[in-house]
């Protein structure tokens, strides 16, 4: 039999595939149904520390096959609200990761904090959603680091700090966050873009910009996860543009201990079998007895 049980940054997960942050986190019911369906681990919508509306529509278009750009503005009901729908999602049995946002270090660690309480069983910081101001806490290492030290003093659970390639280096904000204290990161987050309407000559989504996700930005992510990999001693967990095993494995190469899923459920909650299922066969095929045997492995 083929070992795919990990530990991430403290955090023991039966497989290797979670749910990302995305719309399927917004209720306890629906990340319950992801568990079910085999995810190792679930990661809520990213929630902050009052209600959000996000953006008017339009806020998600279609720009290439599995790829998809949108803006909608972290629309969440604010923390002490969501700790029911964590409470919920606890009943799935698997970690519960809270993504969490705020517009200061102290706000980050006061959702945190109140995550924690709720049963959240690590918290991940969205510092680096590219359509709204909270991703520009991720353009200075700085601040970075300031984010993830207030939070390590309100929080006992892991902390994982989600990264995007929107900056000129992910290895410094990676770095800015593993000295601060971070147990692992995550990589990447959308891609900051833009589609504009060449018959009304207008920008497409409400907001102008969005964030890309899906199949295009596989090449990106992967890249960043090598990087990072290199670089820090903590986990990498992996994620963009995985909708079949082989991405997944090709994030796992690049050194991914984790991956997370989110535009893939567009074919449906059976993608987290489906992933599960072939990377175990991947790895019987190739001899492995155990997936972190093939964690970076293309690095040389």
């Amino acid at each position: 039999m083929v070992r795919l049980e990990v530990e991430v940054g403290g955090l023991r997960l039966r497989n290797p595939v979670m749910l990302a942050s995305g719309v399927v986190g917004v209720t306890g019911k629906l990340m319950m149904r992801a568990a079910e369906a085999g995810a190792g681990a679930v990661v809520t919508k990213s929630v902050g520390p009052e209600r959000r509306a996000g953006y008017g529509n339009p806020t998600m278009v279609e720009v290439l096959p599995e790829s998809y750009i949108n803006c909608m503005g972290l629309p969440n009901p604010g923390i002490d609200e969501f700790t029911e729908e964590i409470r919920v999602a606890k009943r799935g049995g698997v970690p519960v990761i809270v993504s969490v946002f705020g517009g200061s270090p102290e706000e980050f660690a006061v959702v945190a904090e109140k995550a924690e309480d709720a049963g959240a069983d690590a918290v991940e910081l969205n510092v680096s959603c590219p359509h709204t101001e909270v991703g520009v806490l991720e353009r200075e290492p700085r601040v970075v680091r300031q984010v993830v030290e207030a939070v390590k003093k309100r929080v006992g659970v892991p902390v994982f700090v989600k990264l995007s390639s929107n900056v000129t280096s992910i290895v410094e904000a990676g770095r800015a966050a593993e000295e601060a204290g971070a147990d692992a990161v995550t990589a990447i987050n959308t891609v900051r873009a833009m589609v504009i309407d060449v018959e009304t000559c207008r920008p497409i989504l409400s907001n102008r910009f969005g964030g890309l996700s899906g199949a295009a930005i596989k090449p990106i992510a992967v890249r960043c996860v090598y990087e990072l990999y290199e670089a820090l001693k903590i986990p990498v967990i992996g994620v963009g543009g995985i909708f079949s095993w082989a991405d997944a494995v090709e994030h796992i190469l690049a050194g991914a201990s984790a991956i997370q899923v989110a535009t893939a459920l567009t074919k449906g909650f059976s993608v987290f079998k489906e992933l599960v299922d072939g990377i175990r066969a991947y790895l019987e095929r190739k001899g492995f007895k155990d997936i972190r045997e093939v964690v970076g492995a293309a690095h040389v």
